[in-house]
């Protein structure tokens, strides 16, 4: 955590000082840190697992933001203390158990004393933070393991778009992204209709257009794939931009 913080801001600029590219991005799975007086009771090696953080994203958001001018909102807790991408009310924001491993430290934890600690301040910074930049399109930037523990079975996409009920900027971004040849998840390997409590709360209940970019997480293990990602997602990103002010 930044400063008792959950969460950072990359490349934000104060009230009045223009809206920039238009675009910014979120990440609520950036990071793996488990503030003091938490114990989940896990192994911490877990906490370098895909269960306790989106793997690769904390470097890919930040990259965007400083090299390619989007500024990035990037939590700074792990999913594994609160799950920033869900609803208060979702049994999973504080969860017992994530791919077959018990987070016993979660079993009667204090809920509501975690959601008023991270989840709140989070979501109400994100707030200021959209009103501050006016975007006309949000990036939600998440990583996908290449397959779950409890499954087996290989995720084959290098990258998937989810969405719920607002389709405007995926449907373009997925043609963008199979022109570059790239195996592209048409809300895999979840789907928004299912999963996609952040936008649903700050882009579609506002009517922005958002993307929900997933990267496998072995495409940006390390800085030689973000850099990479960064300049497809941050290229993919402005021409639906340019599409969507088009229509």
């Amino acid at each position: 955590m930044i400063n008792g913080r959950p969460y950072r801001q990359v490349g934000d600029v104060p009230a009045g000082r223009g809206k920039g590219s238009g675009i910014i991005c979120v990440a609520d799975h950036a990071s793996n840190h488990v503030p003091a007086g938490i114990d989940l009771g896990i192994d911490r090696k877990l906490l370098d697992d895909h269960i306790a953080l989106d793997i690769g994203v904390d470097g890919l958001a930040d990259r965007i933001a400083r090299r390619h001018g989007f500024p990035a909102h990037i939590a700074t807790v792990s999913r594994l203390v609160v799950d920033l991408h869900r609803n208060e009310d979702d049994p999973s924001v504080v969860p017992s158990e994530s791919d077959g491993q018990l987070i016993p430290g979660n079993i009667g934890a204090d809920i509501e004393g975690r959601l008023a600690k991270f989840h709140r301040p989070y979501h109400a910074a994100l707030a200021d933070f959209i009103d501050r930049h006016q975007p006309r399109l949000i990036l939600a930037l998440h990583s996908f393991t290449p397959a779950l523990a409890t499954e087996g079975e290989l995720r084959p996409w290098e990258v998937g778009l989810l969405y719920n009920r607002d389709d405007s900027a995926a449907m373009h971004a997925i043609r963008m992204f199979r022109e570059q040849h790239l195996s592209v998840g048409d809300n895999e390997p979840y789907s928004g209709k299912d999963l996609n409590a952040t936008m649903d709360r700050h882009a579609e209940a506002a009517g922005i257009p958002y993307l929900t970019i997933e990267v496998r997480q072995d495409q940006i293990a390390n800085e030689a794939g973000q850099a990479r990602w960064a300049a497809l997602i941050a290229d993919v990103a402005g021409r639906v931009l340019l599409a969507l002010d088009g229509q």
